[in-house]
């Protein structure tokens, strides 16, 4: 998790008790709340963490390649129908519902930038474990998070230029190619040595991926504590933009999987789409707004990113459970089926062979 800049509050009680004014190395005090620089504690912190985090986010992508054949994968890419709906959702659905989510609940115009900035962004590589996890199609997971990110270099600059002209000057507004082309790479490597394996040694592969599935389980709690852990001051916000962040994931998740149905996928693959198209790269959005604006503006707009990532994995969690309570009773259903079927064909034989019918089929 990148973070240049630390938040941290303290409440007019707390500074009641404690002094009769902000700290003297506070930057920012209105009186009620201030903004103090960031401690070498938490410094360290944050280096050590994104270095753990980016090592065991590697590791990830190397066991969803473990799941990816090369054969399919190109498919995806050669017929690209599963992508270019997911180019839609990505940077047409999501874009138009931040733009109009902000001028529905009327956000003030710094705080309508940052959702724009949240929906403009290519998706996140935690949806490709949640993909696995609800039996997607990780061939079109992998390669429409790779696109996105490769297309967001192009798209994202086009789309804040489209959608907040009316808020702000899009030059301000300051987009980390390094970063970006980061991602690309953490993302590409470590899955193609994962296809690679999966080529050569498929049963090896298997295991690989079990116990990567694992790993992304811990990494996606992992991140949510680092986020509590370094933006622990930062939770004193704006009831309109908790609103916001709670609607915008779902409203992604939910409009992605319609015009994946729509476009006419298979069931698989709109699950797939849709949790691309929900599951958004915040730590990209966070570094953006670092990067663009005053540490006055963030005081507005710096824990958005950390909100839509809560529900964003809240309701992929939802969507997850609801699919194995859904694949549970299906499977248990079909089986029950099966064994009726069974027992009549067994019942109708019995005729056949002259009124012989076994105890079990009684």
């Amino acid at each position: 998790m990148q973070t240049n800049f630390l938040s941290q509050r303290f409440n007019a009680g707390f500074l009641a008790e404690n002094s009769t004014a902000c700290p003297a190395n506070a930057t920012i005090c209105d009186g009620t709340s201030c903004v103090l620089p960031d401690d070498n504690f938490n410094q360290t912190l944050n280096v050590v963490l994104s270095t753990v985090l980016t090592i065991m986010l590697a590791l990830v992508m190397f066991s969803m390649g473990c799941n990816v054949e090369l054969k399919n994968f190109l498919g995806h890419i050669k017929r690209p129908w599963g992508i270019f709906v997911g180019f839609l959702c990505q940077f047409g659905i999501m874009p138009l519902t931040a733009f109009l989510l902000s001028l529905a609940f009327n956000v003030l115009p710094i705080q309508a930038v940052v959702v724009m900035i949240m929906g403009c962004c290519p998706g996140g590589t935690t949806s490709n474990v949640i993909a696995y996890w609800v039996d997607g199609d990780m061939d079109l997971s992998i390669s429409m998070t790779t696109c996105s990110t490769l297309l967001a270099m192009g798209m994202m600059p086009l789309c804040l230029f489209i959608y907040t002209k009316m808020w702000t000057d899009s030059d301000a507004i300051v987009l980390p190619y390094d970063s970006i082309g980061i991602s690309l790479v953490a993302l590409v490597i470590p899955v193609s040595f994962g296809m690679f394996v999966n080529y050569k040694w498929p049963r090896k592969a298997k295991i690989i991926l079990k116990v990567g599935s694992i790993v992304g389980a811990v990494l996606i709690v992992l991140i949510a504590v680092v986020g509590g852990i370094l933006y622990k001051g930062s939770w004193i916000i704006s009831p309109k933009l908790w609103i916001v962040g709670t609607i915008f994931p779902a409203a992604g998740y939910t409009l992605g999987f319609f015009l994946a149905r729509l476009a006419g996928l298979s069931w698989h693959r709109c699950r797939t789409v849709s949790l691309e198209t929900g599951m958004q790269n915040t730590q990209l959005c966070t570094t953006i707004v670092q990067l663009s604006f005053t540490p006055e503006q963030l005081e507005l707009m710096f824990t958005f990113p950390l909100i839509y990532s809560i529900f964003q994995l809240l309701f992929a969690l939802l969507i997850l459970g609801g699919y194995r309570l859904y694949r549970r009773h299906r499977v248990k259903t079909k089986t029950d089926v099966e064994k009726t079927e069974q027992k009549e064909d067994s019942k109708s034989n019995a005729k056949i062979n002259g009124g012989f019918l076994s105890d079990e089929m009684k």
